[in-house]
Parts: C-alpha cells; structure tokens; sequence
C-alpha cells in the first residue's frame, strides 16, 4: 500500500490508490469537506478499478487464445519447410471439429492472416520470423496483463481500506458527539 507522500512501486497504466494513514489529518484538507464525498470519491475510485479489471481480463482471455493458434502456425510452417519440394499430407480444418484430407505441394511461400480479413503471401522464412515475433509479443503482454492484475489488486485493497477507515472515522465521530450531548 502507498501512503502520502511516499514513492512506492507504480504502475504507468494504472494510477495508484493512496493509502488514508491519518484519517483526522485527511479529513481536514479543504476538498474533503463531507464524508459523504469522501466515500463516493473512493467509491468511484474503486469503479475505475473494476473497470480497468474488467479490460485487463479481456485481453488476456484474447491472448490466450490467440497463443496456440500462433504456435499452431508456426508448429505448421515448420513442417512444411521441413517437407520442402515434398508433397504433403495432411488434415485440413475447415471449421469447429471438421476437418478434410489435403495434399499440400511443396512451396517456398505461405499465406497469412493478418486480421481484418487481410491475407498476405511471405516465403517460409519471413512467415517464420513474423509468426515468432507475434508470439513474443503476446508472451511480453501477457506478463504486462498479470503484473497488471496483480498491481490492480493492490489498489483494490488500498481503497477498500480507505473506505472502511474513513467510514470508521464518521461512525466514531457520531458516537462521540451522541456522547456529548
């Protein structure tokens, strides 16, 4: 948890959650005049966190399953630069769990999806680079999209905390002036 005025780990994706250490000296500050701003301040806070959240689960779902289809690419792409000049056999998928018998002839190119229903033509050698380097780039931003997560919880927690301190705080202050009277 970060506290005011400190400079603990970041996240430029992410604004960080400060932790509320001294809930009387937070009070006091000018933009924090009811404690009903306050804890819907916090509140929203914690909806912009579930929604970054929400994004970040998204895209890793979609880089999951992006993953073996790439590798499955390449896992083909080296098979047929294996073959090279060779006829090959092989089960062609034509849709979920349908598959046809294919003679592929031995080729030096291949044809890609790029998405957005873009197919390009590379040699073996190109299709090879191009599919690795997608690989690694889906591997790099899945770690970012769990170093994410993980920072993510941490704000959640700093913010739930603050809203239970802060209500805390009001829920004494009540009592004491119940108190009084």
């Amino acid at each position: 948890m970060e506290k005011e005025g400190s400079k603990q780990e970041t996240n430029p994706r992410i604004p960080s959650a400060v932790f509320v250490d001294d809930v009387d000296k937070f009070m006091e500050k000018t933009e924090n005049s009811s404690v009903e701003d306050v804890l819907k301040r916090l509140d929203e806070q914690h909806s912009k966190y579930k929604f970054f959240e929400y994004n970040l689960i998204t895209k890793r779902k979609r880089l999951q399953s992006q993953l073996p289809d790439l590798e499955n690419t390449l896992e083909m792409i080296q098979t047929m630069k294996a073959h090279k000049g060779q006829q090959l056999k092989t089960d062609f998928l034509l849709s979920d769990d349908v598959y046809a018998k294919a003679h592929i002839q031995g080729t030096d190119n291949v044809y890609l999806w790029l998405g957005a229903n873009v197919m390009l033509e590379y040699n073996l050698d190109d299709a090879t680079e191009l599919i690795s380097r997608n690989i690694q780039l889906a591997t790099d931003n899945m770690g970012q999209v769990d170093d994410d997560l993980d920072f993510l919880r941490d704000q959640f927690t700093t913010t739930e905390v603050n809203m239970a301190r802060v209500y805390n705080w009001d829920v004494k202050r009540r009592q004491a002036a119940k108190a009084k009277q």
